[in-house]
């Protein structure tokens, strides 16, 4: 990589660039959400959502929102509620195919750490999909199996979180 990755909010241009990302890294397992859906996450919490440019090219995305601790967003609508709540659910994560393997993830989830606590967040929590449950325990995150998901989110879907 030519220039240090670029942490930065969600503008309203950036919204084509993240719904093509999604659409990528989700379409063929059929957890793609509408793009209102995904903009609603983003609304309920724009400090806590953010794009990863590099080299000028919207790379990656984090969409984050206040959630009470196992609970999570219905993939079907858009959100209607923000919760006050000192857990922050990592909604989505997304690195483009091209550019993963650079750290890039971690490094978003570094920046989103660091919001987390300057927020006074006290836990993260996210539904792991498709068998990225090992990449989260991997950053510190621990399954919660008692946790009952739809399955919207896909049969080995893992409710999980770790303190900030």
């Amino acid at each position: 990589m030519d220039q240090e990755p670029r942490i930065r909010a969600v503008s309203d241009h950036d919204w084509n660039s993240i719904v093509a990302l999604e659409a990528d890294a989700y379409t063929e397992s059929e957890l793609s959400e509408e793009r209102a859906a995904l903009e609603s996450r983003a609304s309920a919490s724009p400090a806590t959502c953010f794009v990863l440019d590099v080299e000028r090219r919207t790379v990656g995305y984090l969409l984050a929102l206040p959630y009470p601790v196992f609970q999570y967003p219905d993939l079907t609508r858009a959100e209607s509620t923000v919760f006050d709540s000192r857990n922050l659910h990592l909604h989505d994560l997304v690195i483009d195919e091209r550019f993963r393997g650079r750290g890039l993830a971690k490094h978003l989830l570094r920046h989103l750490a660091e919001v987390a606590r300057s927020r006074t967040h006290d836990r993260i929590s996210l539904v792991a999909v498709g068998g990225s449950d090992s990449f989260w325990s991997a950053n510190g995150y621990r399954a919660h199996h008692e946790v009952a998901l739809p399955s919207s989110y896909g049969a080995d879907a893992v409710y999980m979180s770790k303190a900030v």
